[in-house]
């Protein structure tokens, strides 16, 4: 079994006791089930095992007692945008990668497909997740053409920002099908297109952006920077989730 899936992976044989120690040791949620071909069989999460322990279950039970034995995969072969559809549309944290045989070869997470997408690092499913730093989002600066933006929070459910437009600059009229997003102006003026609305803005302003609806900011200030704070709630947070409708950067 390769080092880095040690403590992702367990048998059915095993207790549930040593499945509860990767869990804990992983910090992910969860652990996926295999053979001693590697081939996946299903996943066992802590919510599996919350509700087996309700039922009565005891540590010392087997793996093969209560884990789920139909687990969401993706082959080696398959490209992004696969990946990208199930944790859009599927209640799911992670996805084992497989290959022809269903053995699994890779894991990703979808902390993990986050950082890709705000990196803007272009890899195939055979990258080596585990070495990605999923905590650089909480320091790292993402330069943009109209000034740059700092993901401060990061989960499955919900993301802040700091977003800061340069002077006479503006984002793309856009909208996005999986969040909706809540912004707080805290430096600078400017003007929010919201659908049909158009809205003055300035220190303290607050706006709602639900999801589906079209919208973009742009800054009126000559010298000062436009200083946003933006909190998105959704199922789904990677920055592909935008569809672009005028853009004078040339993004569409």
């Amino acid at each position: 079994m390769d080092e880095r899936f040690r403590d992702y992976t367990v048998y059915e044989s095993d207790r549930v006791i040593e499945a509860l120690k990767k869990i804990d040791a992983n910090r992910q949620g969860f652990v996926i089930v295999v053979d001693l071909e590697k081939t996946v069989l299903g996943v066992l999460t802590d919510g599996d095992l919350r509700r087996a322990f309700i039922r009565g279950c005891n540590k010392e039970a087997y793996v093969s007692d209560v884990y789920t034995k139909e687990a969401k995969t993706v082959f080696l072969s398959d490209g992004f945008e696969t990946v990208s559809r199930l944790f859009k549309n599927q209640a799911i944290k992670f996805l084992p990668v497989v290959d022809d045989n269903n053995c699994l070869v890779n894991i990703i997470t979808k902390n993990q497909m986050h950082t890709l997408l705000l990196q803007d690092i272009h890899a195939d499913l055979g990258y080596d997740f585990f070495s990605l730093d999923t905590g650089v989002i909480d320091y790292e600066i993402f330069q943009r053409p109209w000034g740059f933006y700092k993901t401060t929070v990061l989960n499955d459910y919900y993301q802040a920002k700091v977003i800061c437009v340069k002077p006479k600059s503006q984002l793309s009229l856009q909208s996005h099908e999986h969040r909706e997003e809540h912004w707080i102006v805290v430096h600078g003026t400017g003007i929010i297109h919201l659908e049909k609305s158009v809205l003055h803005v300035s220190c303290g302003s607050s706006v709602f952006i639900p999801k589906g609806a079209k919208h973009r900011v742009l800054n009126t200030d000559e010298q000062e920077s436009l200083i946003i704070t933006e909190v998105q709630i959704g199922d789904y947070l990677g920055e592909d989730d935008i569809i672009r409708y005028e853009d004078i950067y040339g993004r569409i």
